[in-house]
């Protein structure tokens, strides 16, 4: 009984850090969210150095490339698609422990994709939103 008890209390414990799914997100204004002073989120809309990566390049035809991320993101085994339209991407990543939240928006005209990808919770995230975006900029380059 006793240890039925400490295993239910770590589940619960793990179980909370998947953190609330925000509510502060979508596109408004054309824009995505803005990251928060914590170094575990990165943007291309950023514009200080430590939140900033640069937006996925689409190539001659944009929507082609949207519909190839999001074939990307489909295949990943730790994403799960929240919401999903011709030129928005929502979508959770998980870790061991943690879940992510990441956002891509398709830009026609400057032929890019705009993109966030934040931690839920915690101040630090050890650079993987940036090591987990650079991959999928890999995959949607077919570099890997």
């Amino acid at each position: 009984m006793k240890r039925a008890v400490v295993i239910l209390c770590a589940v619960l414990l793990l179980s909370a850090c998947a953190g609330d799914r925000p509510t502060n997100l979508g596109v408004i204004n054309g824009n995505l969210a803005a990251c928060p002073d914590s170094p575990n989120c990165v943007s291309s809309q950023a514009s200080d150095e430590r939140h900033r990566i640069e937006p996925f390049a689409t190539g001659d035809d944009p929507e082609a490339a949207f519909t190839r991320l999001v074939e990307i993101i489909r295949s990943r085994s730790d994403a799960t698609v929240i919401d999903s339209t011709g030129t928005y991407l929502r979508v959770e990543l998980r870790t061991t422990l943690f879940t992510d939240d990441a956002e891509f928006l398709l830009d026609r005209e400057s032929r890019l994709v705009e993109l966030r990808s934040a931690s839920r919770l915690g101040y630090s995230d050890l650079g993987l939103n940036r090591r987990r975006i650079e991959e999928i900029r890999r995959q949607l380059q077919g570099r890997e």
